[in-house]
């Protein structure tokens, strides 16, 4: 007897443990489906919409530009293309798809940009303000933002109402949010850039165009490295790049300046990144480069709403903060920093020395750079533009239009009735301020007073600063020792060679900076030149 209830008690004892890991395991299972629910339910209840692949089975779910990819087994959803990790896989429990209930609500939920972007759309300005930084509130103003739709579509045609795309990327000043519209006359790309507090910072609009570039064959991507870095600070401090030599430093490196008009730190003009073929390029051959994002481009409309806005702000105080930057750098050698200027870029370079009181620069690079004045230039550009379109036997007749507009506007610059300080009551280029205070600056006059060594390189080829800018050069510093001259036959405005007569066209086919101007700026840094 004594025998059985042993056995009997052991086998009592043995049910009282067991349980205690059963009941473990269902506590943590009925916790788990506790922090799951119903897809299709939850979806619907936040205003998204749910399909099913039977084929595939990928469950979708879309809101407005949100689309969120998951399946039944997997610990992964994928958000707008992007993998992102869940708690719990998502799991199908009596033919009900469950997924984590924190996820999706926080994946569903509106964007501040999204609501914004709606807000503008609909007119609603006032609305769309308090989505608005308050140091942005003065620019991006209520009455602003309730016309700007309109706006658009007066002179794009109207506008679908849902974005063909949203791409979202991030630099080290802002989180980017690029929206493309497709218009009755074009397409539309929209970027709103928001703070690290998640309000509206500045817009970037411009025509959207296919990314049809093409690296180069000198872009070794073995090489070099590149590192996310920031050029001045506060409100106008601007993201980029140092992209730099595979190795042990310290480095030559050149810092790349900018030709007119918005652009971000590639220089990207149609099928072209000639700011992006300079830096592997030359990082390629031991020589760090350093872009960033022109101020005009990442900062639009706090820059558009300066009225005495300068052509030093546009394109040479950036200059200091970035040689301030690479000489903190260990990896940089601070006795071989050099400046390269592209167009715009080029004319503002001994504006740029000038600013360069402690000597910092070793050397100065001028790319398809002006030596005249800035409306002499556009002048000229005018008259090169017309008598190639005539070459190629093509009707001129709008493009005299367009020449004469900016030789009209050339005379009114060139009046000396106006000044900084009595500016025309209506001005067809812009902001008047911006031409009249540089009206008088020839950059080739300034160049005679200085000794900094230069290598001045232009395309033959080029139609917006031609061949006769280039003589100037030479005529303006022909008694200068140290100064370098290169041309290129084929080459043209965005330094790629082009067998036909250039005239802007072909811009927007895919092309990269000429191997030659790569070579001879190498050559010219590292001292075998």
């Amino acid at each position: 007897m004594n025998h059985w209830k042993k056995q009997l008690i052991s086998l009592i004892s043995a049910c009282l443990i067991l349980p205690v890991a059963s009941i473990s395991a269902a506590t943590q299972e009925s916790n788990e489906v506790e922090s799951l629910v119903p897809i299709r339910e939850m979806a619907e209840k936040n205003g998204a919409e749910v399909s099913w692949q039977q084929k595939t089975g990928d469950i979708t779910i879309t809101k407005n530009e949100i689309t969120i990819v998951v399946k039944v087994g997997e610990q992964q959803a994928m958000v707008n293309g992007q993998a992102v990790s869940l708690d719990h896989p998502v799991q199908l429990i009596k033919g009900v798809s469950l997924i984590d209930v924190a996820f999706l609500t926080e994946a569903l939920k509106e964007a501040p940009e999204d609501i914004f972007m709606a807000l503008v759309s609909e007119g609603k300005g006032e609305e769309a303000a308090k989505y608005v930084h308050t140091s942005m509130s003065g620019v991006l103003s209520p009455a602003l933002l309730s016309q700007l739709w309109a706006s658009l579509e007066g002179q794009n045609g109207k506008i679908t109402s849902k974005p063909l795309a949203k791409r979202v990327e991030n630099n080290t000043v802002h989180r980017n949010v690029t929206y493309t519209f497709k218009t009755e006359l074009t397409s539309l790309s929209i970027t709103v850039r928001m703070n690290p507090n998640g309000l509206v910072d500045d817009l970037h609009i411009a025509a959207a165009t296919p990314d049809v570039y093409q690296t180069p064959s000198y872009d070794e991507p073995s090489a070099y490295t590149e590192q996310a870095i920031t050029v001045g600070h506060g409100e106008l401090a601007l993201p980029g790049t140092l992209t730099l030599p595979k190795g042990e430093g310290a480095f030559p490196v050149v810092i790349l300046v900018h030709g007119s008009g918005p652009s971000n730190q590639d220089a990207a003009i149609g099928g072209a990144k000639p700011f992006r073929d300079l830096a592997v390029g030359l990082a390629s051959q031991g020589i760090a480069v350093l872009r960033y994002d022109k101020v005009t481009y990442e900062h639009t409309y706090k820059v558009a709403s300066q009225p005495k806005f300068t052509l030093k702000q546009e394109s040479v105080d950036q200059v200091a903060d970035a040689i301030q930057l690479l000489q903190k750098n260990p990896q940089i050698d601070s006795t071989a920093i050099y400046v390269a200027g592209h167009s715009q870029g080029g004319f503002v370079m001994p504006l740029i020395i000038e600013e360069d009181k402690q000597d910092d620069i070793a050397g100065a690079i001028l790319l398809a750079a002006p030596s005249s004045s800035f409306v002499d230039a556009l002048t000229e550009q005018q008259d090169e533009l017309v008598d190639r379109v005539k070459q190629l036997g093509l009707d001129t007749q709008n493009i005299k239009l367009q020449a004469d507009f900016y030789k009209n506007a050339a005379a009114i610059v060139k009046d000396p009735k106006y000044s900084v300080d009595h500016l025309p009551d209506s001005f067809p280029l812009g902001a008047a301020y911006w031409w009249y205070e540089q009206r008088d600056y020839v950059p080739s006059v300034l160049a005679k007073t200085q000794n900094t060594p230069m290598l001045i390189m232009q395309g033959e080829n080029d139609v917006q600063v031609s061949m006769k800018q280039f003589q100037d050069w030479k005529s303006a510093l022909q008694s200068h020792t140290n100064v370098t001259y290169k041309s290129y036959p084929k080459v043209n405005h965005i330094l790629s060679s082009y067998d036909g007569i250039s005239i802007g066209t072909e811009y927007t086919q895919p092309s990269n900076v000429s191997q030659d101007i790569i070579d001879d700026i190498a050559k010219w840094v590292l001292g075998s030149e």
